[in-house]
């Protein structure tokens, strides 16, 4: 019986996929990719690529009347760190952009964008993200999980209601821009950015009436925004916004600080509040319980000695008993305010 030896199978490929690939590889080994500018040209969809796609570092595809990016085409795009499709027609992102590992830049304003995909989290390299000028009502709720490099967040001009709560989690963000949208309120931990230098929210009109707490321990706080809100009040936390240079509050409400504080510029305004932070932390004066008073009175050691003649007649306490032996279940009433000190006790005698 004879046995043949089978050779495993061989992946054929042609030619012109083996010269691209090489060339794809000695470009990025080269460092010579290439720039693609397709800006301007009214195109309604995309043309056949020219060149492979791989190998093209920064994709510009703005001003133009896209209304798809087809999935093939963004999951080519393996080496792209600058992707603008601004000013377009796009009414969705492919769910191929999450193949872009190397994507930094991310300009996709101006479109009728509704939602952004979830596979946007896995372009963890992104530093900028540009969502401007879309009809976004919700983000992604990890964003902030899964985002770490991310260093300016740009969503003015959308229809958000919320920031997602793990929005607090971008350690790197140094730019947050979420004015004229709906924002009814911040998320409460915003302490955690501790990079963050610009923080806009102004025009959202009648939607935001109340800043957190936290808003004050952003350290890092250079320019703050809040104009044109319902927004009564300061915290005093912003008192500790030692960095903080520039703060827009005009078309609010306020009511705190006061305006004569206000006219005087930020330098008292922070003073200000400073001040009533500080105050704040005064304790407030411990309330006498009625154990001080079973203490003051000897109740507990039976020490009588210390009791004036009108105290004596007010705290007569009859059938005094040590406590030792009695802190049992049995008698623990006996121990009560309510008891010690009721009338019928005091002047039964």
């Amino acid at each position: 019986m004879m046995y043949e030896r089978r050779q495993p199978p061989r992946i054929v490929t042609t030619d012109h996929e083996q010269k691209a690939a090489e060339k794809r590889k000695r470009a990025v080994d080269e460092g010579r990719l290439e720039i693609v500018d397709l800006s301007g040209l009214s195109l309604d969809s995309l043309p056949s690529p020219p060149l492979d796609l791989g190998i093209i570092c920064k994709l510009d595809l703005s001003n133009n009347n896209l209304q798809m990016i087809p999935e093939p085409l963004a999951a080519r795009l393996l080496n792209v760190a600058v992707l603008d499709v601004q000013s377009n027609q796009l009414k969705a992102l492919p769910n191929s952009i999450g193949c872009l590992s190397k994507l930094k830049l991310l300009n996709v304003a101006g479109n009728l964008l509704v939602s952004l995909p979830t596979t946007i989290l896995k372009c963890r390299s992104l530093e900028e993200l540009n969502a401007n000028f879309n009809q976004l009502t919700m983000l992604p709720d990890a964003v902030g999980l899964e985002l770490g490099n991310l260093k300016k967040l740009s969503v003015n001009s959308n229809k958000l209601a919320h920031l997602p709560h793990s929005t607090s989690r971008l350690t790197s963000l140094c730019v947050l821009d979420a004015r004229l949208n709906c924002l009814r309120s911040l998320p409460d931990d915003l302490e955690n950015l501790v990079n963050l230098q610009t923080l806009n929210i102004s025009q959202n009109f009648h939607h935001l009436q109340a800043l957190p707490y936290s808003i004050g321990l952003l350290l890092s706080l250079v320019e703050l925004d809040i104009s044109y809100n319902r927004i009564t009040a300061l915290p005093d936390s912003m008192g500790c916004l030692r960095k903080l240079q520039k703060l827009c509050v005009e078309g609010n409400p306020l009511i705190l600080p006061p305006a004569e504080v206000m006219e005087q510029g930020l330098h008292a305004v922070k003073e200000y509040l400073g001040e009533r932070m500080n105050a704040g932390y005064e304790s407030p004066p411990k309330k006498k319980s009625w154990i001080g008073k079973l203490v003051r009175y000897g109740t507990f050691n039976g020490n009588n000695n210390r009791w004036d003649g009108e105290d004596r007649e007010r705290f007569t306490v009859p059938d005094f008993q040590s406590i030792n032996g009695l802190a049992t279940p049995r008698h623990a009433g006996m121990f009560s305010p309510r008891r010690l000190f009721s009338l019928r006790n005091y002047f039964s005698r």
